[in-house]
């Protein structure tokens, strides 16, 4: 598999898994007001994990062999 492949192959599965999330919180049997605040939190803990996750890339990209670090870790 090619690198762009693998890229593509893992954004789809992180979409489809947001949307999964989504709509698994959409159906659950809760005011629409503790939906609205599940989806905004979740919405910002990501935002944040980001965040962190892209300064944690830049970093490494100064690193002896930044092509050996792929930013996994900053996920798990």
């Amino acid at each position: 598999m090619s690198k762009k492949s693998e890229q593509a192959a893992l954004l789809a599965f992180l979409a489809g898994a947001a949307v999964a999330a989504g709509a698994a919180l959409l159906f659950t049997p809760k005011t629409g007001r503790e939906v609205r605040e599940k989806l905004s939190e979740a919405k910002d803990d990501a935002l944040d994990k980001l965040k962190s996750c892209s300064t944690k890339l830049r970093s490494r990209r100064g690193a002896s062999d930044p092509l050996n670090y792929d930013g996994g870790d900053c996920w798990i």
